[in-house]
């Protein structure tokens, strides 16, 4: 009975999960709350433990970026980006999932990469490729730098389980090496999904339609009905909805140098919380006796990307109402509703149902390799890596599985893309106005789903091949 009474428990996480995405927006996250609901009211579940945190995180960098936004920031980020890529623009495929890894690597949060995302998706439309395949393949490395941090709360939670002689540097031995080729790997299959923007039919409908704007790269390249289409579609449009501007040459030059600073600050912003992460004897020392302790990273994020929308506001001399305008702030508020509903309800299906985890400890025991697969199904249902690794590490040391071993299996924490109940994979799905970037109706299917595997067989498969060599 109590196994069936579970099966009907995840029935109503995965509907959830289904409706929510088919709703689409901030419905994700209210179906995710409705199924808490469900579970708490209806099956007499204590509630799970809401990711605050998380929230708030996001909360604070995208204020930081859309003050940015507001400022010409983005804009001129993407000028610098789009230089750098013109000459073969297929490389953000595989330089932003590298910027993507090595940021989450020095903050200890693939949080910090939600600031990225803009960039990548502009850089890539601009430059007239699809966006899903840098968006996807950069959401997907940035959980890789979760296990390759010296600084994550994941790597925190690892280091105090393992024996004293398998220390930190063991540890980033195998993951960072093996998780450079894995979003290696994870670029150049990226490179290969989905068509082309001119061969795309939803992007055609969208182009045609007059719902997407199309930057004039993008445009030479599409059919000649599309193209014939998109300018009616504009005609039609109001005549308030067009609006031409004489700006002097003046006026231009300072909206760039507003845009650079503000880029610049909050530049100055992100290498600060890099630096905060990597040397945590600049933290302050919060808590008394033996609580006491670096400030958590969580918090220094928060402050610094608060302060630097601050400052960008009053260097650019920036109305705070113009930063609600920004297209940026409304994709965050639906990444940030959609990461608390489905966390919250994927926490109190995992947390209520102990047995799931005591299952999956037995089959690691009888079955060491199987520990992948463990770490990968429950982070992807509790979409937390320290809680998954708190959970299951200690069941493989005391199957008496070597620490090089587990750690070589360790980042397949990537599985915490597993489903759409991240922020960064909600925002990268918003700020894609062309639709190449999606879910779909089936909860694990969706555009992050290909990357998130080529990078756990790739980097698990390094990582052995290393811990063979190291144990």
């Amino acid at each position: 009975m109590d196994d069936l009474v579970v099966v009907f428990e995840g029935l109503v996480v995965l509907a959830a999960i289904f409706l929510g995405v088919r709703m689409g927006g901030i419905g994700l996250g209210l179906w995710g709350v409705a199924g808490t609901a469900v579970l708490v009211f209806g099956f007499q579940m204590d509630p799970g433990s809401p990711p605050v945190d998380a929230f708030f995180i996001i909360i604070a960098v995208i204020t930081a970026s859309s003050a940015m936004q507001a400022a010409g920031g983005i804009d001129w980020l993407v000028s610098i980006a789009s230089r750098i890529i013109r000459a073969n623009p297929k490389r953000i495929t595989i330089v932003a999932p590298l910027v993507s890894f090595v940021f989450t690597v020095g903050a200890g949060t693939s949080n910090i990469y939600f600031a990225l995302i803009p960039v990548i998706n502009e850089t890539a439309y601009r430059n007239g490729i699809r966006p899903e395949r840098p968006l996807a393949s950069s959401t997907v490395t940035s959980a890789l730098g979760i296990t390759a941090s010296p600084v994550s709360a994941a790597m925190a939670a690892y280091l105090t389980l393992l024996p004293d002689d398998f220390t930190l540097t063991d540890i980033l031995m195998i993951t960072i090496p093996a998780s450079i080729v894995a979003c290696i790997a994870t670029s150049l299959v990226q490179q290969r999904i989905g068509a082309e923007l001119k061969d795309d039919p939803e992007y055609l409908r969208l182009v045609a339609a007059g719902e997407v704007e199309v930057p004039e790269q993008v445009m030479a390249e599409l059919p000649a009905e599309t193209r014939a289409a998109a300018a009616a579609a504009a005609a039609r449009r109001p005549a308030s909805a067009i609006v031409t501007e004489e700006r002097s040459a003046s006026e231009v030059a300072s909206d760039v140098a507003h845009g650079r600073t503000s880029a610049l600050i909050f530049l100055a912003g992100v290498a600060f919380i890099v630096i905060m992460g990597l040397f945590e004897d600049l933290r302050p020392t919060v808590g008394t006796g033996e609580d006491a302790g670096p400030l958590s990273m969580t918090v220094v994020i928060e402050l610094a990307m608060f302060t630097v929308a601050l400052i960008i506001l009053l260097v650019g001399r920036i109305a705070p109402a113009k930063v609600l305008e920004q297209p940026l702030l409304s994709a965050g508020i639906v990444a940030a509703i959609a990461l608390f509903g489905i966390a919250w309800m994927a926490d109190t299906f995992i947390a209520g149902n102990p047995q799931i985890i005591e299952w999956m400890g037995s089959v690691v025991k009888d079955h060491p390799l199987f520990l992948a697969v463990a770490l990968f199904l429950v982070c992807g249902l509790t979409t937390s890596q320290s809680a998954t690794t708190r959970t299951l590490i200690p069941i493989a040391l005391a199957a008496g599985m070597s620490p090089a071993i587990i750690t070589a299996m360790w980042p397949s924490l990537v599985g915490v893309w597993l489903f759409p109940a991240n922020g960064s994979q909600i925002a990268a799905v918003a700020i894609d106005k062309t639709g190449t970037t999606k879910l779909s109706q089936v909860p694990v299917w969706h555009s992050f789903t290909i990357p998130m595997l080529v990078s756990w067989v790739s980097v698990v498969a390094v990582g052995l091949a290393i811990a063979a060599v190291v144990k």
